[in-house]
């Protein structure tokens, strides 16, 4: 079994409850809000969490939703995962938006509302070359492999085509800005 890794924590909030595995095995830590605040269907917010970390170097944080939240309430991280880098020293916020289309959700001080998993993660040096190895996925992207009756990336037709994969193009929602 691998020894826990050593994480400095200050709370920015002092009483906030530090973040806390709910069951043995768990691999994310229960991260709650410090705010109330309620969300209309389709609204965000970005929530802070009273905590903020000193990670080692070679470790980042990931903010990850929780399932019972998304299945209830049709609640979701807008970035999720969310990283936290080791170098930062900042409160840890979440953002959360509300999928429901018709029910609000609220949010009472020091409901749970992530999870945060610290993961080793590994420095790389890229190198440019003219042409990458073959593999036997090659350049096959979103739903390459099938598993779905339509061919359509996403529901997306007609975006536009680059190395075989179907994208849908930001160009006219900045145009009409």
């Amino acid at each position: 079994m691998r020894r826990p890794v050593d994480v400095l924590i200050r709370r920015v909030d002092p009483d906030v409850p530090i973040p806390a595995y709910g069951h043995p095995g768990d691999a994310g830590a229960d991260l709650v809000t410090t705010e109330a605040v309620e969300l209309a269907p389709g609204e965000r917010a970005v929530l802070p969490t009273g905590v903020s970390i000193a990670l080692p170097d070679g470790y980042a944080a990931f903010v990850h939703p929780r399932s019972g939240l998304a299945a209830r309430c049709g609640v979701a991280l807008v970035n999720a995962p969310g990283t936290v880098d080791a170098g930062y020293r900042g409160e840890i916020k979440v953002i959360v938006i509300n999928l429901d289309p018709r029910e609000p959700v609220r949010f009472e001080r020091f409901d749970r509302i992530a999870q945060l998993v610290v993961q080793q993660v590994e420095k790389v040096r890229f190198h440019e070359v003219a042409q990458l190895p073959g593999s036997a996925r090659g350049e096959g992207g979103f739903g390459s492999t099938g598993g779905h009756a339509s061919g359509d990336v996403d529901g997306v037709r007609g975006g536009n085509t680059q190395g075989g994969n179907s994208y849908a193009s930001v160009v006219p929602d900045r145009e009409g800005q």
